[in-house]
């Protein structure tokens, strides 16, 4: 699948994916279609809300990928922590509490 900026209307301004592709093997990930629908849903939470915050977030992954398996799932393709990686990869702010500086990432 070709993707082009087109596919992430919400993305910030200063993000590519070329970007996010050098972060994400950098972590050891290779990003299927999956990593780029947690990465556009993040994008589209963070242009809805103005102050997002751990909890909000966790719940609206668990609901928009619930079908998948929700949160359990978004672990497996993202260990690191879907909400701080996929932060990350999706050229966000990571959200307070989404990284313990003595464990890592931990959301």
């Amino acid at each position: 699948m070709k993707l082009s900026l087109d596919s992430f209307p919400n993305a910030p301004a200063d993000w590519d994916i070329k970007t996010a592709e050098v972060t994400a093997k950098n972590n050891g990930l290779n990003l299927s279609e999956d990593h780029w629908d947690l990465i556009r849903a993040l994008q589209e939470y963070y242009r809805k809300v103005e102050f997002p915050k751990l909890r909000q977030i966790k719940d609206a992954l668990e609901e928009k990928f619930h079908s998948r398996g929700g949160m359990k799932y978004l672990y497996q393709i993202i260990p690191g922590g879907p909400v701080a990686e996929g932060c990350r990869l999706a050229g966000l702010n990571i959200p307070a509490g989404a990284v313990d500086k003595s464990f890592g990432s931990t959301a």
